[in-house]
């Protein structure tokens, strides 16, 4: 008989009840059903109050970035990701970094971008003006719905109006632009858009459809900048020099192919998301606007562009430069909710969110560096695969005291596969002891 996924009453049950509905569902045995269980120091509460249907919780790796220096203060920056080398690789970008100076971050105000979709306008450009006429009364009714964020100094600042051509006619884009503070402020700028909503209609003398905010926050920007030093870029094969060039010649391809500027902002997004999954902020949300800034740069000509820049100094060290938009908060959401991303914040001790978007800029360039220097020297295996070779050996089922010969062989092989991990296994394992 056909399992069926249709439960009816699934969200009322509790805990332990859903539990056992998926664990018969999926025919878990016991010891799989554990992993459910809820980790010492996590009140299950807290979670259930977060999302629906909660069964359990999923742990990622929480690793410390260290050597960082932003605007000559120090951080430890933690970070939760899967992947292995990224937490490494951070730690010894910021290092190079440091001996350079360090970073030097800013941010722009923490202004997002709310939308309301207008429909069926007869003239849009004459809309636009009677929209942009009542503009002082559309801001005072959308700071109206959130008192205590004017009281903090952000709120609603101004107003745009869109005429956008479509395969559906021309639509009228109205972008509320809100000033968020120490928040992300989706749940404020979409509150405000849905008030609004209705008076932006009747002026435009159309139909009211989207109302909602942008994750393309090109208003809430984060800039970092640092100089690598030359002479500490050598390796045993290449002079400081070289791999300075190596650097620029590994960026250009980035800067004219998407193919590999796909990877290039990828490989930034590893430690910016990072620190935003640790600190309890939207990774998708800045994922999602990061990637499209990166497109939106290239708006006057081409595909996408890096969301990094590396340029040559007068000295020959080289210059790194990220430019990325940061909607995250302190206040709301998760980050004001579960423990781990609370003690996080206290760790970073980051006093408002431009800070944080400083130290994500950073991050993402630190990381982008690494990866580049990797890329344009040792290749990215080398560090990478050692790391990754930790985690097919466990999977091959290695015990604690197994793991680094394993690793050590199928590194010195080349040969970092879940199959050649369990021969090198049973080989061990039949050898006599010594």
């Amino acid at each position: 008989m056909a399992r069926s996924s249709e439960i009816s009453g699934f969200y009322k049950l509790s805990v332990e009840e859903r539990r056992r509905v998926i664990a018969e569902w999926a025919g878990l045995t016991e010891a799989e059903a554990r992993v459910y269980d809820f980790p010492p120091g996590i009140d299950p509460g807290i979670l259930t109050r977060m999302i629906e249907n909660v069964v359990g919780s999923f742990a990622l790796p929480l690793g410390i970035a260290t050597n960082f220096q932003i605007n000559g203060q120090d951080y430890l920056i933690p970070m939760a990701i899967e992947e292995p080398s990224v937490v490494a690789a951070a730690s010894n970008a910021a290092k190079v970094a440091r001996a350079g100076g360090g970073f030097t971050a800013q941010t722009t105000a923490p202004v997002m971008i709310g939308q309301i979709q207008i429909l069926d306008v007869a003239d849009p450009v004459a809309a636009r003006v009677r929209i942009l006429g009542d503009r002082e009364n559309l801001l005072a009714q959308a700071n109206a719905k959130d008192p205590m964020l004017v009281k903090f100094g952000g709120g609603a600042k101004d107003l745009e109006v869109r005429i956008v051509p479509t395969p559906r006619g021309t639509m009228v884009i109205v972008h509320l632009l809100v000033d968020a503070r120490d928040a992300g402020g989706m749940n404020a700028v979409n509150t405000m858009c849905e008030a609004l909503a209705p008076n932006v209609a009747r002026l435009a003398q159309g139909r009211a459809v989207l109302r909602i905010i942008s994750n393309l926050a090109v208003e809430r920007l984060a800039r970092a900048t640092a100089t690598f030093p030359a002479h500490l870029l050598k390796t045993d094969t290449a002079t400081g020099p070289d791999v300075v060039e190596a650097i620029l010649d590994a960026y250009t391809l980035a800067s004219v192919d998407p193919y590999r500027c796909a990877t290039h902002n990828k490989g930034i997004m590893n430690g910016v998301s990072a620190v935003v999954i640790a600190t309890g902020n939207d990774f998708r949300a800045i994922e999602s606007g990061a990637h499209t800034y990166a497109a939106y740069l290239a708006r006057d000509g081409g595909v996408v562009r890096p969301l990094t820049t590396y340029e040559k100094n007068a000295a020959g060290d080289l210059v790194g430069t990220i430019e990325i938009p940061t909607a995250v908060g302190l206040i709301g959401g998760a980050t004001a909710v579960h423990p781990t991303a609370k003690a996080n914040v206290r760790l970073l001790g980051v006093k408002s969110a431009q800070e944080l978007a400083q130290i994500l800029a950073s991050v993402g360039l630190a990381q982008n560096f690494a990866a580049l220097r990797a890329l344009a020297t040792e290749g990215i295996q080398r560090g990478h695969m050692e790391l990754h070779a930790r985690n097919i050996a466990a999977t091959a089922g290695a015990r604690s005291d197994e793991v680094d010969r394993v690793v050590a062989r199928l590194v010195s092989e080349h040969a970092i596969r879940i199959d050649r991990a369990r021969e090198v296994l049973e080989e061990m394992r039949r050898a006599p002891p010594p």
